[in-house]
């Protein structure tokens, strides 16, 4: 059988001043998506860059790829807000080349590989024919599709995203969440921070919900239920209507 391309096992990870998140256990198959849910201040951030060293693991093992020490650029990373001036001039390809830099190192120019790998994942999120125009230039739902480009243009095996679908218009997010099936396709292994309920439902095949600690995690029919909602969500009317449950006041539908 092909190895989990993450594994937690009793996982915790725990800033310096102690807030953090504990008691992590989940797998995560390639091309499997893992919608990971819970309010503000959970611990979803804490445990993202957990995962990519930004946060110390303060117990349990971490295994990617099967491996306690896995290789440089198996996951690739869209955080919640990139700090990228949009009237600096640069092409969308520009921005996305990026991604290769890890690989690439300070002495070595991008090579035909790289320029590959580029238009690979332009291709992925639907931008291939605006790899020319200044990033600038692109509206902000493309803009982001442009930096999850950049994410994937090392060839993860592992992507976490950090509430991508944060002001996104419909257009923007139906195209997003075609990009996540066609990762999946790809064979991606995605774990993605989220408020948006009906994405799990569309998108992801297991939902983890977190607050400080794990609640619960399985396969989203079993998990994403009215109960673990509102267990998570302790103190926040929960309504539900036909097609999906809703937080009110939080991003998301």
């Amino acid at each position: 059988m092909t190895a989990p391309v993450l594994e937690l096992r009793g996982a915790a990870f725990t800033h310096p001043g102690g807030a953090g998140v504990r008691g992590i256990e989940l797998a995560i198959a390639p091309g499997e998506a893992v919608a990971l849910i819970g309010p503000n201040g959970a611990g979803k951030s804490t445990l993202l860059k957990g995962l990519l060293g930004l946060v110390p693991r303060t117990a349990g093992r971490m295994l990617l790829g099967g491996q306690e020490h896995a290789r440089n650029g198996m996951i690739g990373f869209l955080p919640q807000s990139a700090e990228l001036d949009p009237d600096f001039p640069i092409t969308l390809e520009q921005v996305v080349m990026q991604g290769r830099y890890r690989r690439l190192g300070l002495l070595r120019w991008p090579g035909r590989a790289d320029r590959t790998a580029v238009r690979d994942a332009l291709d992925a999120v639907g931008l291939a024919s605006l790899g020319r125009r200044r990033f600038g230039q692109l509206s902000g739902g493309q803009r982001q599709r442009g930096l999850l480009a950049r994410a994937l243009a090392s060839q993860p095996a592992l992507l976490l995203l950090d509430e991508p679908f944060n002001g996104l218009d419909q257009p923007n997010r139906d195209a997003l969440i075609e990009t996540l099936r066609e990762l999946k396709r790809r064979d991606v292994a995605v774990l993605v921070s989220t408020h948006d309920l009906e994405l799990a439902r569309q998108v992801c095949d297991a939902v983890l919900f977190v607050n400080g600690e794990q609640l619960a995690f399985g396969p989203v029919d079993d998990v994403l239920t009215l109960g673990n909602v509102q267990e998570c969500f302790e103190g926040v009317e929960v309504e539900v209507d036909e097609h999906t449950l809703v937080v009110p006041g939080h991003e998301g539908h």
